[in-house]
C-alpha cells in the first residue's frame, strides 16, 4: 500500500487535483481510495463518489484537524487495504499555514496556488517545507512572470521538492503527479511511524471549552505577545 498525504491552504484546488490525478491513476490500472479530512462539514466526498473513487470523510469538529488526522490515519490505511486499494490518498483540512500532516515514509504533496501572492511560499510552514512534491495551481490566471517568481519562491522554501504545475480544470500535470504517486514507498502499517514535524502546540484552556477572555481564564500552553515600548 502506498500512502500519499495531500496538504495545502483552503481553496487551492486540492480536491480537483486529486480527482484529476485519480483518473490518470485508474487508467494506468491503479486502484485507490481517498480519505477527506475537514473541520465542520464537507461536500468533497460527493465529488469523489461521482468520479467513482471510494472515499471516507472525517470531520474533526472541535478538535484540531491535524490531531484528528494523526489519531485516525492508521485506521484509514486498514480501511483502504480492506478495499484492495493500491494507494491511499489523505486530503487534509488545510486550515492554517502551520499544518503538518506529512508522515515519514509516505509521499508528501503540498498544493499551493499562484493567486495567493508571490510571497506566500515563505509564509507556509512544514506542509510545504517538508513536502516531496509541491503542486502549483491556477497558473493559467496569472502572467508568465508571476508564475516564474512564484515557482522560484517555492524552490527557495523547499529546494528538495519536485515542483509540478497543475491545472485543476484540464488536468494538465496529472500525468507527472501520478508518476510520483506510483513511485511512493510501500507501507504495511503506519503504526510506529513518525510525523515529519510536530503538530501545533496544545493544550490551553480555550482548547477545552473556555470562552471567557482575560488572564485569569488562561491556563496551559499560552503564548503572549511582546509590544514595542512607547516613545518617550
Amino acid at each position: 500500500m502506498r500512502v500519499i498525504t495531500v496538504a495545502g491552504p483552503p481553496s487551492v484546488g486540492k480536491t480537483s487535483l486529486i480527482v484529476k490525478t485519480a483518473k490518470t491513476l485508474r487508467e494506468a490500472g491503479q486502484k485507490l481510495a481517498v480519505v477527506k479530512f475537514d473541520c465542520l462539514s464537507t461536500d468533497d466526498d460527493l465529488l469523489y463518489r461521482r468520479a467513482g473513487v471510494p472515499v471516507a470523510a472525517g470531520l474533526a469538529g472541535s478538535v484540531c484537524p491535524d490531531h484528528y488526522f494523526v489519531s485516525n490515519i492508521d485506521d484509514c490505511l486498514q480501511w483502504a487495504e480492506g478495499l484492495g486499494a493500491d494507494l491511499l490518498i489523505a486530503e487534509s483540512a488545510g486550515l492554517c499555514n502551520r499544518c503538518s500532516p506529512h508522515v515519514q515514509g509516505a509521499l508528501a504533496v503540498c498544493v499551493v496556488d499562484n493567486l495567493s501572492g508571490v510571497h506566500t511560499p515563505k509564509k507556509i510552514g512544514p506542509m510545504l517545507k517538508m513536502a516531496d512534491v509541491v503542486a502549483i495551481t491556477k497558473g493559467d490566471i496569472v502572467s508568465q512572470a508571476e508564475r516564474e517568481v512564484f515557482a522560484h519562491n517555492v524552490w527557495r522554501a523547499n529546494p528538495q521538492a519536485q515542483i509540478v504545475a497543475f491545472n485543476g480544470l484540464t488536468g494538465q500535470g496529472s500525468g507527472e503527479l501520478a508518476f510520483h504517486m506510483r513511485g511512493a514507498p510501500d507501507l504495511d502499517t503506519l503504526e510506529g511511524r513518525r510525523l515529519r514535524f510536530p503538530m501545533p502546540s496544545a493544550i490551553c484552556s480555550y482548547c477545552i471549552g473556555e470562552t471567557c477572555i482575560g488572564e485569569n481564564h488562561q491556563r496551559g500552553n499560552v503564548r503572549k505577545m511582546r509590544f514595542p515600548e512607547a516613545a518617550a
